[in-house]
């Protein structure tokens, strides 16, 4: 791994955050208090090919690799994390995994809609008794004729009520426990889909998160993602993949709540100077700048293992666990560097501290995270 960026990768983060800055921040705050969805400019990263970066060009994706797809969503997550999470799960838990584990079939019907952003994807694994124990699966899938009925209920689906197609994993054999988990690719509009409660978040509010009710649905066999029962499989690989892209939205929250802190630390006065010269200050800015340096070579480090190696959860679980410690951490102090001000809607970093504590939690919580890791080191280390 080099640590110096492409010509390319540069122009990538450049693009990204020239879009972001322009388009995404001005709106951001007012997404935010709105719970608003961010519609047309998911369309807009669509057209600027940033929902399918991965997706090898032969099915209307980018061909990029993992460097480039992460620092995008970097610049994309320090406008507004809420658009880098709808970005991050259509292009880390939709797009990736139907490639790799799509039929032919599946991936000339579906991926070029979803790589360039005509179509929106979301991924449903979450039941109200599976959450970090996700192999306890409620929802079931019965085979009939050339079809699966599927009954059951997800909660926490991002995108599910404006999503398209949806990534969903149904229990076809119970008796086998997560052996028996089937992945399925469905369709919003299929009868027996619909959408449930929407829940009202403490942050990331511009992106939707709902319950799905799954009755009676009907499933072409076509439609299943890999082999029967090999869906618990899929999803953990899809979440690997997923845990990078909530690492870059962590690093892009706590880059921007680190650049707020800073401008406005040698903005305001106190004592008759800036408080930037004050020492308490100026260690809370090095701890955050040295903390977001070293989360980013973690997620570049995770990045760069999804593009080489067959396996990546110990880097992805790393990136994860440590960028999304550094957003609250950095957000946090940002806040106690704008004193009271910090604690009002007025300033972005308000919005940054709401953010960055859900990165802690989905995509598998930090403590699962180290279970993760333990787990690897313990088999790498006899």
């Amino acid at each position: 791994m080099q640590f110096a960026l492409t010509q390319e990768q540069k122009m990538i983060q450049e693009a990204a955050r020239d879009f972001a800055q322009k388009e995404i921040a001005p709106v951001a705050a007012d997404l935010d208090k709105e719970e608003k969805f961010p519609t047309q400019i998911v369309k807009q990263l669509g057209q600027l090919g940033l929902m399918g970066m991965t997706v090898p060009t032969e099915y209307g994706g980018g061909g990029m690799d993992n460097i480039s797809y992460v620092l995008a969503l970097e610049e994309i997550a320090r406008a507004c994390a809420s658009t880098a999470i709808i970005m991050s799960v259509h292009n880390s838990l939709v797009t990736y995994p139907v490639y790799e584990f799509g039929s032919d079939e599946i991936k000339k019907k579906y991926l070029p809609a979803l790589a360039k952003g005509e179509k929106l994807g979301a991924f449903s694994l979450t039941e109200p008794n599976a959450g970090s124990d996700a192999g306890n699966q409620q929802t079931t899938a019965v085979e009939d004729g050339d079809h699966y009925v599927i009954n059951g209920t997800k909660i926490f689906v991002t995108t599910g009520d404006v999503a398209d197609y949806v990534l969903l994993f149904a229990s076809t054999d119970k008796s086998l426990g997560p052996k028996g988990i089937t992945a399925f690719l469905v369709e919003k509009d299929w009868e027996g889909f619909k959408v449930g409660s929407i829940e009202h978040k403490l942050g990331i509010r511009a992106s939707s998160t709902c319950e799905l009710v799954l009755s009676d649905m009907r499933v072409p066999k076509a439609n299943v993602l890999g082999a029967v029962g090999q869906g618990f499989k899929i999803a953990l690989r899809a979440l690997d993949g997923g845990r990078i892209g909530v690492a870059a939205q962590a690093v892009g929250i706590a880059q921007a709540a680190f650049e707020t802190a800073v401008r406005y630390s040698k903005q305001r006065e106190q004592f008759g100077k800036p408080i930037s010269v004050l020492q308490a200050i100026q260690w809370m800015i090095a701890d955050m700048a040295v903390n977001i340096q070293a989360a980013r070579l973690l997620l570049w480090e995770a990045a760069y293992a999804k593009d080489t190696k067959k396996f990546f959860s110990k880097e992805a679980a790393m990136a994860k666990l440590f960028a999304s410690e550094v957003a609250s951490k950095c957000a946090s102090e940002a806040i106690q560097i704008h004193g009271g001000y910090g604690y009002s809607r007025e300033y972005s970093v308000e919005r940054n501290y709401r953010d960055a504590r859900i990165t802690q939690i989905y995509e598998g919580t930090s403590e699962v995270q180290k279970l993760v890791i333990a787990a690897t080191v313990l088999k790498e280390i006899e």
